[in-house]
């Protein structure tokens, strides 16, 4: 299982459209795979495919202390929500990049498992805002894109500064 390359805010790739996934097969089983070994290395919650270039509505989370609860949504649709929750969220997408966002408390998902199998998920707190956030990823958002214009143009300074001191 390849640890596969995370793209970096603001790569144009980023705000590609995942397209829905029709065929369950071997290959959105390793798909799946990589995206949680990717998740764990480095460390993350949530990873949604697109982050990795792979325009399919694929997303793994796994909010657990202990990192062995991964849940896979594939085509999540959120279908009830309710409540807000202010938490703060980062991305792997935009590395050392805090914020607080608003973000329904409680939600209601639809999706299917990486067999095909539909199933319901209700989910609050961490988890609710973690799959929303990954969900965006698959509408090509970006979570620093719910910021003000001007935090978003110093979180692009501060990002071109480490990529030009990295290289």
């Amino acid at each position: 299982m390849p640890v596969l390359d995370i793209l970096r805010y603001p790569d144009a790739r980023l705000h590609k459209i995942a397209a829905p996934v029709t065929v369950f097969d071997q290959a959105l089983k390793s798909l799946v795979q990589d995206l949680a070994e990717t998740m764990y290395v480095a460390p993350g919650i949530g990873l949604a495919a697109t982050q990795v270039d792979v325009h399919k509505a694929v997303i793994v989370v796994d909010v657990s202390e202990r990192r062995d609860s991964l849940i896979t949504l594939v085509n999540p649709e959120i279908v009830e929500s309710s409540g807000l929750s202010d938490m703060e969220e980062g991305c792997l997408s935009v590395p050392g990049i805090y914020d607080t966002l608003e973000r329904a408390e409680r939600i209601k998902v639809r999706a299917f498992d990486q067999t095909g199998q539909a199933f319901t998920l209700q989910a609050q707190g961490l988890l609710s805002v973690c799959i929303q956030h990954e969900m965006d990823h698959l509408k090509g958002k970006v979570f620093v894109e719910y910021l003000s214009t001007l935090k978003q143009q110093r979180i692009r300074a501060r990002l071109a500064k480490h990529l030009r001191k990295s290289a």
